[in-house]
């Protein structure tokens, strides 16, 4: 055990060690599916860090990414758009869904983004591509919850693995 003889050196010691440490030690991003049967649709929500994020789209699109900056909110919603085109893909019972982006929201230290596919009146089997941070981060873990007809199923996707299936 190291004891510390000074404790405002010992403090100042942990605070500059902690500022050349990522604010998370983990990449982590969160995609949730419900299928609502009643609106025949996939409710579709994804959680990922803010500043992971905006670092992410700041080297995909090339240009600077800020979602603390109101003025910025339509260019953000293009890029976020644009995005999650590229990285997650749904099929319900072996056929593509369309994905509808709804828009995203910044909560804390994450955002959340909205998607919804429609006109899916049931689910068999569900199939998920989600490359997600994949083209920032060799460690990214991917975490999907799937719930059909109040059945719940996840998965973890560590990378580069994309894909899953869920039959229910």
């Amino acid at each position: 055990m190291v004891r510390c003889v000074n404790k405002w050196l010992c403090f100042s010691a942990i605070i500059l060690f902690c500022g050349f440490v990522n604010k998370h030690p983990f990449h982590v991003s969160t995609v949730e599916i419900n299928h609502n049967a009643t609106d025949k649709s996939l409710e579709i929500s994804c959680r990922i860090f803010t500043d992971d994020f905006e670092t992410a789209l700041s080297k995909v699109f090339n240009t600077k990414a800020n979602f603390y900056d109101a003025g910025l909110k339509t260019k953000m919603d293009s890029l976020v758009k644009k995005y999650i085109y590229a990285h997650l893909q749904v099929k319900a019972d072996d056929k593509n869904v369309s994905l509808n982006y709804l828009g995203f929201q910044k909560e804390d230290m994450a955002v959340y983004i909205y998607v919804e596919g429609t006109n899916i009146s049931k689910v068999k089997k569900l199939s998920v591509n989600n490359s997600i941070m994949h083209d920032m981060f060799d460690d990214q873990t991917n975490i999907m919850h799937i719930t059909v007809n109040g059945e719940r199923k996840s998965t973890k996707l560590d990378y580069p693995k994309t894909s899953a299936v869920f039959e229910f």
